[in-house]
C-alpha cells in the first residue's frame, strides 16, 4: 500500500523518524525541566545555608541524574526508531513506529517534572536539617524512583509497538487502534508521574520539619504515590487490548475513530486523576510530619 505517493519503505522510514524525533522532543521537555527546578531550589539552599553547599550540590546532582533517567528511555527508543531493521514495511509499521514515539515522548514528561520537585525540595530541606542530609537524601531517592513508574510503562508499550509484527494485520482499523495505544500510555503518565512527585516533594520537606516522623512520612508518601500511579495502570490496559487484540478489516471511518477516541479517552483522562491524587498525597504527607 502506499500512502502520499510514498512506497511502503519510504512512508516506514518517514514515520520511523517522526517518530524518533517526537519520543526525544517530547521526553526533553520533562527532564530538563525537573532538572532547572532542581537547580534552582539548590542555589536557594545554598543562599540559606552556604556551610552546606558541598551537600547540597551532591544531592542536586544524584536528584538531576534522576530526574534525567525519563530522557534516557526517550533517547533509547529514538536510536531504536532511527537505527533499528524495519520489518514488514508498510502503513501498519509506520502507524506502529508513529505511536512509540507518541508514547514515550509524552509518557516521560509527568516522569522528568515529578523526579525534579522531590529533587528540588531535599536541597532545601539539608538547608534546613543539615545533619540529617543522608535520611533526607536516602527519601529522595524513594520518590524519585517511584516518579519512574509512568515512564517505565511507557517503554514497554513502546517496545511492543516497535517489535510488534505487523504483516498480516489489516490496515484499518488497526493503524488508529495502535496509535490509541500509545497515546493512552504516554498520555496518562503524564499526571501520574508529575502527581507522585508532589507528594515525594512534601515528604522530603517533612523529614527535614519533623526527623522523627521519617517512618509515618514515608509510609504516607509510597501509599500516596501507589494511589497516583493508578491512571497510569489504567492507561497501560487500555494499551494492551488496543495493541494485541485484533480487529477485523474495515474502511469505515467509525471503526478507526472509535479506536482512535478509546487510546485519547484513556489518556486524557488520566492526566487529571493523576495529578489530584498527587495533590491529595502531597497534602496529607505534609500534615503527618506536622501533627504525628
Amino acid at each position: 500500500m502506499t500512502l502520499l505517493g510514498m512506497d511502503n519503505l519510504a512512508l516506514t522510514q518517514t514515520a520511523a523518524y517522526i517518530g524518533g524525533a517526537l519520543a526525544m522532543g517530547l521526553g526533553a521537555i520533562g527532564a530538563a525541566t525537573g532538572e532547572g527546578y532542581t537547580a534552582s531550589s539548590a542555589s536557594e539552599a545554598i543562599a540559606r545555608s552556604q556551610d552546606n553547599a558541598g551537600d547540597i550540590i551532591k544531592n542536586m546532582l544524584v536528584g538531576q541524574a534522576i530526574s534525567e533517567s525519563a530522557s534516557i528511555f526517550s533517547l533509547v527508543i529514538a536510536i531504536l526508531l532511527l537505527f533499528m531493521d524495519k520489518p514488514d514495511p508498510g502503513i501498519v509499521k509506520a502507524a506502529s513506529l508513529m505511536a512509540a514515539g507518541l508514547c514515550m515522548g509524552f509518557g516521560a514528561i509527568g516522569s522528568g517534572v515529578g523526579a525534579g520537585i522531590p529533587a528540588g525540595r531535599s536541597c532545601l530541606a539539608i538547608a534546613r536539617q543539615p545533619a540529617i542530609s543522608g535520611r533526607i537524601t536516602t527519601n529522595m531517592l524513594i520518590g524519585t524512583a517511584v516518579c519512574q513508574t509512568p515512564a517505565i510503562f511507557a517503554m514497554v508499550v513502546a517496545l511492543i509497538l516497535l517489535f510488534k509484527p505487523t504483516g498480516d494485520l489489516a490496515a484499518f482499523p488497526t493503524c488508529a487502534a495502535l496509535i490509541g495505544a500509545g497515546l493512552s500510555t504516554g498520555l496518562a503518565a503524564i499526571g501520574s508521574g508529575y502527581g507522585g512527585g508532589m507528594a515525594a516533594g512534601a515528604s522530603c520537606e517533612g523529614v527535614s520539619r519533623q526527623p522523627e516522623t521519617t517512618t509515618a512520612v514515608t509510609t504516607t508518601m509510597l501509599v500516596g504515590q501507589a494511589v497516583a500511579q493508578t491512571p497510569s495502570v489504567f492507561g497501560l490496559l487500555i494499551s494492551f487490548v488496543l495493541m494485541f487484540r485484533s480487529f477485523p478489516e474495515s474502511t469505515a471511518l467509525s471503526a478507526s475513530v472509535g479506536l482512535l477516541s478509546a487510546g485519547l479517552c484513556m489518556g486524557l483522562g488520566g492526566i487529571g486523576p493523576g495529578i489530584g491524587n498527587g495533590m491529595t498525597a502531597e497534602g496529607a504527607v505534609r500534615w503527618v510530619a506536622r501533627r504525628v
